[in-house]
């Protein structure tokens, strides 16, 4: 007995603006944790150098699964969107100009993601 597969391609939606989006994040992300390690005390901002890179590796895979259309594209969002919140609310709690721009930027792209995923559950209800 041979089943079909499943398509799991979401015709119709445009990701091109979500995908600039997390690799926008992803370019922060990176760019605040390599600033973090200049600062005086680098041992303050481990957790933030921490989330950083961990924020700025999902984002980058969130938007390579986007562009190709991967089967679990969509539910990956979910775990972007934490992972943005944890590292918008890490760098809030520094003074950093690096860190502000990457919170407001993680933050942007924390939303993004949830819109998305609204959007994307209620086209397939």
């Amino acid at each position: 007995m041979t089943m079909k597969p499943v398509s799991h391609h979401h015709s119709g939606h445009n990701h091109n603006e979500l995908i600039q989006l997390l690799m926008h994040c992803a370019l922060t992300c990176e760019t605040c944790s390599s600033a973090c390690l200049d600062e005086p005390d680098v041992s303050m901002m481990a957790r933030c150098i921490e989330l950083d890179r961990d924020c700025a590796d999902i984002c980058s895979l969130a938007a390579r699964l986007l562009q190709r259309d991967g089967e679990i594209a969509h539910h990956f969002l979910a775990v972007c969107e934490e992972m943005c919140r944890l590292c918008a609310g890490e760098c809030n709690k520094h003074e950093h100009n690096h860190c502000k721009v990457c919170a407001e930027i993680c933050h942007k792209c924390a939303e993004a993601c949830h819109t998305h995923l609204e959007v994307v559950h209620a086209y397939t209800k």
